[in-house]
């Protein structure tokens, strides 16, 4: 039997893998191979690693657990859990059960691409949802911003670091009157309608058509789709989830332990509205750390 069982190897697992095998606890880590950041061409911010390949760091940091010998990661797909703490089972998609002490659930989530001609093949470079990730690179650029709801209102007044001229498409929405008015003093248009067609033009280069046949150019357009997780394990589990914005997420404690005790979460699965490699790799060490030191005896 492992100490704990890791299901999603990207950012948040491979983060929790390494607490724990450095403290010389047995565990295997479970993971598809499908990062929700494998559309980007590179990953920003992350100190040590800035501007490079999502999936080449995660190459680099799968090659680099390999010097902990009570680490084993397994290409493949958890299907369901059972069982309690300190004697948890999950069955993979090769029809294997394996055991464990402790989980920790990092499989992420999947970002639901509205059916919109041109939006999923743009997405992660003409479409991005996250200024710390992206906004550097075209900063003084012409930005747009798909209004996803009141939320939008805050990403319009953050933009401003980045960018002087905005425009925002409401596609649909029905923009409250005192936030017309704001938008109105600083400036930003706003266009009415629904989005038709996202135009890809190759680089950052966006052409936004409308319903109405009506179209406007920008440099870069971005956006906030709805997301759920990746797997549905959770829901199987019973597990207490939270409403956001943007979609489901698992709801932790400070220590990431879920409703369940001896079942942590980390990453997107546990925070979708923090799109953010950093603070994926911040959660996946607290949670190894955790459910390492909660195994103490």
């Amino acid at each position: 039997m492992d100490d704990v069982i890791i299901i999603g190897g990207s950012f948040a697992g491979l983060a929790a893998a390494l607490q724990l095998g450095r403290a010389r606890r047995k565990v295997t880590v479970l993971d598809t191979g499908l990062p929700r950041n494998r559309f980007a061409g590179h990953s920003h911010g992350l100190l040590g690693h800035d501007h490079k390949p999502p999936l080449d760091i995660l190459a680099a940091a799968r090659q680099q657990l390999t010097r902990y010998p009570t680490l084993k990661l397994v290409n493949a797909r958890a299907d369901s859990i059972s069982g309690a703490i300190d004697n948890f089972s999950v069955l993979t998609g090769d029809g294997e059960s394996l055991g464990a002490r402790r989980l920790i659930l990092s499989y992420g989530v999947a970002d639901q691409m509205p059916d919109v001609p041109g939006f999923a093949e743009s997405w992660g470079t003409s479409i991005v949802p996250c200024p710390y990730c992206d906004g550097f690179e075209v900063a003084d650029q012409h930005w747009g911003l798909v209004w996803s709801g009141p939320q939008s209102h805050t990403y319009v007044r953050l933009y401003h670091d980045w960018t002087d001229t905005l425009t925002v498409f409401a596609d649909g929405h029905d923009i409250a009157p005192d936030i017309q008015a704001d938008l109105a003093r600083r400036n930003i248009p706003v266009i009415d309608g629904r989005i038709a067609e996202i135009a890809h033009h190759g680089g950052h280069i966006t052409t936004v058509n409308l319903e109405s046949g009506r179209n406007a150019g920008v440099d870069i357009l971005f956006a906030h789709p709805r997301n759920k997780p990746s797997a549905s394990l959770h829901e199987s589990l019973g597990l207490d989830t939270v409403n956001t914005p943007l979609g489901i997420a698992l709801k932790v404690d400070e220590r990431r332990e879920t409703s369940m005790p001896g079942i942590y979460a980390a990453g997107d699965v546990a925070n979708p509205a923090m799109a953010s490699v950093t603070t994926a790799i911040s959660q996946g060490a607290t949670a190894g750390i955790s459910a390492q030191q909660s195994m103490l005896v």
